[in-house]
Parts: C-alpha cells; structure tokens; sequence
C-alpha cells in the first residue's frame, strides 16, 4: 500500500511540455528521498486543463499543481511528501485571493463539467489494464456476454438516445440495429480515430488516457451485430495514442478480454489498427473504409450504406471514438441514467476541444444544453486581455461562426443546425474582436480545398472558386456581385458534392455571411477590413499627438517607408509600407496602430 500518488500527465499536450523530463525526476527524487516504496507515481492522460500543463496531481490532499518545471520537484518531494508541506506556489489559483488547495471539482473549469467519456482520463495509468479493471473495466462486457441477449444490448444503447458523436449525430442504437439485420456471412467493426478538424483532439485524449473503454465497447458492438473483427483507423500523427492502443490490444489478448471465447462464452473478437495518413476525407466512413482496405481514400456514392456493404462488401458498423467512450457507461448505469444526462433529442454529454481567444485552453465535457455563454465565461475562463467575444466556430471545417447575439444558444444538435452551425467532431474555435469573419471563412476553405480528394467536380473545382472569390475580397478587389456569386456557389457546391466533405465546406462562408455580411460589404464596398487583419486592406498609421518623434520606429522599418525629423511627428507612407508591423511592436508611446 502507498501512502501517496503524484498523478502527471503524460497526454500530447504536457508531454510537449516537459511532462516526461518531470515524470522521470519525480522518480529520482523519490528514491534519493527513501520514499519510493511510500509514494506511487502514475502517468494519465489528459486533466483537461491543457491551458496550465505540466499538471501534477498530488492525492491524498488532492494539492492541484499547475505549470510544474522539473526544477520544482526536489522541492514537492521535500517540502510536500517529505515534510507534509504544500507548495503553494506553484498550486493553481483561479483568483491572487485563493491560497488553500482546491479539488478538481471546486474549479470553476471544471464545476459544470460532467465527464463520461473523459470518466478515466486524469485518473488511471492508461498503460496499466489493471487499474482500468479497478475502474470496472470489462464489467461491462462481461455482463453484455453472459446476461443479455444481442438485441438486448441494442435496445439498451437505443433507449439510451447516443447518437452519434462524429459529426452527423445519428442514432447509434439504430445503427447498430442496421448492422444487426444485415445479412452476410461476415461483418466487422470499425473505429474512426482519424480526427482531423484543426484545433480537435478529443479523440485523441481519450484513446491516449483510457484506451481499454474503446476496446471494451467495440467488443461490446461486435457481440451486438454479430461481428468478430474489428480495425481502428488512427492517424499516425498520434503517435503516443498508437502507443497506447497498441500496448491496451496486448494485454486485452493477454488477460483473454480479445480472441476466442471471451469470458468462457463462444464469442470470439480482435482488433488491429489501421494507420491513416492524415487525409481529412478519411474522416468520411466510405472513403475510411477503403483506406482500411489498402485503396486511395476515396468516398463512394451510397446507398449502399456500410451498414450493408463496408469493409470488403461485407456489413459493417463504423462509430467513431468518443461514441464507444459512452458505450460502457450505458451498460453499467442504464439507458435511464443517460438519458436523464442532456436534453430531449440530445442525451448525455459532449466532449469539446477548447481553443482560441479563450484563458482555459483545454478539453472540457460538458451536459448536452448548455450554453455557449457558460462555455465561454465559466468554464473557459473568458477572453484574455479583455477582449470582446466575437464568434465562436464549432464543427470545425464542416461547420459555422456563433455571433455573440447568440451566446445563449444552448449546445445541441438541433439547436446549432438551426443557427447554422452542426456539432461536428467536438472542436470549438473562439475568436474576438480582433479577428476578420472573412479571413476566417478563407481560412477553412484553403483548408478544405488542400483536403479535397478531388473526386467530384463540385468540391474539387466549387471550393477553389469560393477560394478565388474569398481571395479576391480579402485583397480588396471583389464587388458586391462576387459576395452574391459566393453565397450562391456555395449552395450549389453544398447540394450537388459526394460525401460530407464538399456538402460541409460551404458552411463557414454561409454562416458568416448570415452573421457578418457587413464585414463582407466593407471589404468590398469600403476597402477595409474592419478588423486589421486582411493586409491589402490594412494600413499602420502614427497618431501625432502621442508620437515623441524618437525615430525608433523609422529605424526598424525594414523598407524605409516611415520619415520624419526627432522630436517632431513621423509618417508612414502607405505606398511603400509591406505592414509587417515592425513599426508597431517598436513603438513604446502607442503611437502606431493599424486600421
């Protein structure tokens, strides 16, 4: 028995901290100090908190530290386990008042969060399978495989109301029931890990702090639709989340919860992994599929649906990971207990990768039905430098800017496809003030047009030409029949493209046209952009009353387009100026800004 643990992180995000270097001399010091017998060291997953890593966790206390250096654990090691005093320097505090230890659950962060997927990340050693057991891993397919029948199981996860936590949100008790009356002689599971939104890594936090639920639960729909193989598509750009898959599927083998006859009966399952090359259209279940099967990534029309004809023409049912994350939850606490989580056509809850203008960068999980407001201002903490909230993107690529009219906006399926948006993946992008709604869209379209498998001429040759006409409004060439001829493009690319990529990508040009059309018309009818950042619209002038005429800036000006005599006002002459800002991060009056 220990009388202690140190739980750190060893998720993506503190590991390119440093997390490793502070796992391996914690150790040391342990040892040095004669405490190694005393105090166990284990490395999770992911807290949450990205925002403050290195996270280190010290229990029984429960003394929360942020922003840990390798240099601070000599001292946590002498002060706090050797001598019983906290450290509070480096505990996090929300407020200069806080000076007393608070719990992970008394942080506003993580107050209204309720984490089901996310249940074990933080908690256990993903590398151990036995402290996921302890977790009552494998409860659930036990019971699954020796106390109910396969339609069972399906009515269970129906009744539950999970949909589908990809992108779509379909029912996933009745996909599995699809699964289930296929006919086929062979069917097969599959796991979409090829998460592929810019600033999403929700998946990736769960197979790299509780591989062992994604494992259980794909057992659990094998034994449901009557599968006896299964295939994770992970990109390979998650390496530590390979890692750890590939040690989980090992001791599942080992420990006889994969291969044959598991738990006595006479169901047989496997799993491999499959290694994606980080092409976005992946991400689509036709165009994953053939990938799996060694072709080019490509979708194919449907019908006929996987449910019928996936892997190698045989039925197959494909859920993507955070949707097998609730799985075991389902089966051990009731279709009831879930479904009491959310809303009335959104149960349960939504993992969301935090990222942007926001002070709490990081994973949160929150009840389906709250609002985009208690996103922002509680959980995440606010906009740094008090800046104003402006937009927030959720869907990624695939989906649309919430103005900040619509802040109470509750966050569920139905509710952001009214306002334009789709739940997508799980990443929420926040912008403020400082940012150009028209940049934005052009940003996720050079995105979507690099992603195009350029099978369908609607999105190879539709999004390059939304591209071209954002392109040409951002330079400050367009006019106003280029925004009439955009939103129409984008309708037509939107209702004629493949699969979900080119139907999608249109989504940011529409939303911040719905939302932001008057920055559109300023760029176009103005020449500006409202918010400084498109740079052929944008210029850097010298406010005469506050310049001291020091010439710093004139000598920083890589091109010498700023003159003027010392000690009186200097000017910029906008012909020559390349707005590379220089002048700007020089200037230690505030005399320059940029409009």
């Amino acid at each position: 028995m220990y009388r202690g643990h140190v739980l750190c992180c060893g998720g993506t995000g503190c590991t390119s901290s440093g997390s490793e270097a502070i796992i391996n001399e914690m150790e040391a010091q342990l040892k040095a100090n004669g405490l190694e017998n005393e105090i166990k060291v284990i490395k999770t997953g992911c807290f949450g908190l990205c925002a403050l890593g290195p996270i280190m966790v010290v229990y029984p206390e429960g003394a929360f530290y942020s922003r840990v250096k390798v240099e601070d654990v000599k001292e946590i090691v002498e002060e706090h386990l050797l001598k019983g005093r906290i450290v509070t320097r480096l505990l996090y505090q929300e407020t200069v008042e806080d000076d007393g230890i608070k719990s992970l659950n008394e942080v506003d962060f993580y107050k209204k969060q309720h984490r089901v997927a996310l249940r074990n990340c933080g908690v256990i050693d993903p590398e151990n399978i036995d402290e996921y057991i302890e977790a009552d891993g494998y409860k659930a397919l036990g019971k699954v495989l020796t106390e109910m029948t396969r339609e069972e199981v399906i009515d269970e996860v129906t009744k539950s109301g999970l949909r589908g936590r990809g992108g779509g949100g379909f029912p996933t008790g009745l996909k599995w029931k699809f699964a289930y009356n296929a006919k086929g002689d062979k069917k097969f599971v599959a796991c979409n890990a090829d998460e592929g939104d810019p600033g999403a890594f929700m998946d990736r936090s769960i197979l790299e702090g509780d591989p062992h639920s994604v494992i259980e639960a794909m057992a659990i729909a094998a034994y449901a639709v009557g599968a006896d193989q299964g295939y994770i598509y992970i990109r390979a750009e998650y390496p530590i989340a390979v890692k750890r898959l590939e040690i989980a599927i090992g001791q599942a083998r080992a420990y006889g919860l994969l291969g044959k006859n598991i738990f006595g009966t006479d169901f047989s399952f496997d799993l491999e992994l499959r290694l994606g090359a980080g092409a976005f259209v992946c991400g689509e279940e036709t165009a994953l599929m053939t990938s799996i099967e060694g072709k080019r990534g490509e979708p194919r029309p449907r019908p006929p649906f996987p449910a019928n004809q996936g892997l190698w023409a045989k039925p197959t049912l494909l859920n993507n990971v955070e949707t097998y994350a609730n799985i075991t939850q389902i089966i051990n606490n009731g279709a009831e207990w879930f479904s009491s989580i959310g809303t009335e056509k959104s149960k349960g809850t939504k993992v969301f990768a935090l990222g942007g203008k926001i002070n709490n960068t990081g994973l949160v999980e929150i009840p389906m039905g709250t609002t985009l407001r208690e996103i922002i201002e509680e959980i995440g903490g606010g906009i740094p430098d008090g800046k104003k909230f402006k937009a927030a993107q959720t869907g990624g690529p695939s989906g649309g800017c919430i103005p900040a009219a619509l802040m109470d906006t509750p966050i569920d399926y139905d509710s952001l496809i009214q306002i334009g948006s789709m739940m997508g993946s799980g990443g929420l992008i926040v912008m403020d003030e400082d940012n150009c709604m028209v940049d934005i869209a052009k940003f996720f379209l050079e995105f979507t047009v690099d992603e195009s498998c350029g099978k369908c001429a609607p999105c190879r040759i539709g999004t390059k030409r939304l591209l071209e006409i954002l392109t040409k409004i951002t330079d400050g060439k367009g006019t106003m029949e280029d925004i009439d001829r955009l939103e129409e493009l984008a309708y037509t690319i939107k209702n004629s493209s493949l699969c979900g990529l080119g139907q999608t990508a249109p989504n940011p040009v529409l939303s911040t046209l719905r939302y932001f059309r008057d920055e559109y018309i300023a760029h176009v009818k103005d020449k500006t952009c409202p918010a400084g950042v498109c740079k052929a619209l944008s210029r850097y002038v010298i406010n005469r009353e506050k310049c001291k005429g020091c010439s710093l800036c004139s000598r920083q000006c890589p091109v010498g387009a700023i003159s003027g005599k010392i000690k009186e006002p200097f000017v910029i002459d906008s012909d020559k100026c390349i707005k590379c800002g220089a002048c700007m991060e020089a200037c230690k009056f505030g005399a320059i800004y940029k409009k």
